[in-house]
């Protein structure tokens, strides 16, 4: 943004999300290292201030809305998509996602969004091509088949995603479940400290009594893997228990009915909380 004039001898600016001034006197110089004494009680100071603290809202809201249609896989009308695009906290947070168009052999990098709805992407041939569907996938890493390729591809055009996709921990489901196992204890009696519930709650996952969730849309359903933990406030350490998933308002499932993006996120959490390398899944 621009320079506001305050009093008369200093303007005022957003830079990099704080309040930053400088001297009338050195139109086009560098701002002042810290903020004068004399501008820290300013109205407008003060409101340019909030305005940068909505600025910063903004942007961790859409990337949350972003995160959320990565982790579900969900078709978003590409009408939303131009409507949006414009605004730079969204397009910060859309960039170089991986975007299907109606064939699912239409991938590439998204790289812009026409007023009217195109996409404009980059493929895996390394060309620049249009997609017009009337809803576009930003879909999770278990869901691309040419994960690998992407991933090589990414790092050749040094792609920098703000929202995790490509690089996205992933873990498969194993083959050999026992037909009425319903939940993961590798976990179990893992000790955590420093405040597991407070550390889930900034990571973005819901905390509810004893446990710890995530939820992804999938397969026509909302599914929620829970992991529970005993947590001793005395001395800040808590216990993990095990892990399961159930149908939001629904049945607990077994582990073989669960889908490859619900047990990879429900991993993916338990595996982040507890500190470890690997679960029962593969990690990629």
């Amino acid at each position: 943004m621009g320079w506001l004039p305050v009093g008369d001898s200093y303007e005022i600016s957003l830079v990099d999300g704080r309040v930053a001034a400088r001297s009338t006197g050195r139109a086009g110089g560098r701002p002042l290292k810290t903020l004068p004494k004399a501008l820290r009680d300013d109205p407008e100071v003060d409101r340019l201030r909030q305005l940068g603290q909505w600025l910063d809202r903004h942007a961790a809201e859409c990337q949350a809305r972003v995160d959320a249609w990565v982790v579900s896989s969900l078709p978003v009308p590409t009408g939303l998509l131009a409507r949006v695009w414009p605004d730079p906290a969204w397009q910060d947070a859309l960039r170089d996602l991986v975007v299907l168009g109606g064939d699912p052999a239409e991938s590439g990098f998204l790289r812009d969004v026409t007023d009217s709805g195109d996409l404009r992407v980059v493929n895996l041939d390394g060309d620049t091509v249009r997609l017009s569907p009337a809803t576009a996938t930003l879909p999770h890493p278990v869901r691309l088949p040419d994960l690998a390729d992407l991933r090589e591809f990414a790092d050749e055009l040094d792609v920098t995603q703000r929202i995790e996709q490509l690089h996205r921990g992933t873990w498969d489901r194993p083959d050999n479940l026992r037909p009425q196992e319903t939940t993961i204890t590798d976990f179990r009696g893992t000790t955590v400290p420093n405040r597991l519930a407070a550390r889930a709650a900034t990571s973005g996952f819901r905390v509810s009594g004893s446990q710890i969730r995530c939820r992804v849309w999938e397969a026509g359903r909302t599914i929620e893997a829970a992991l529970s933990f005993d947590e001793d406030y005395w001395d800040s350490e808590a216990t993990l228990g095990a892990l399961s998933w159930a149908v939001v308002d629904g049945p607990t499932l077994r582990l073989a009915e669960v889908g490859p993006v619900a047990w990879s996120e429900g991993m993916r959490m338990a595996t982040a909380l507890s500190g470890a390398v690997t679960g029962t899944g593969k990690k990629a």
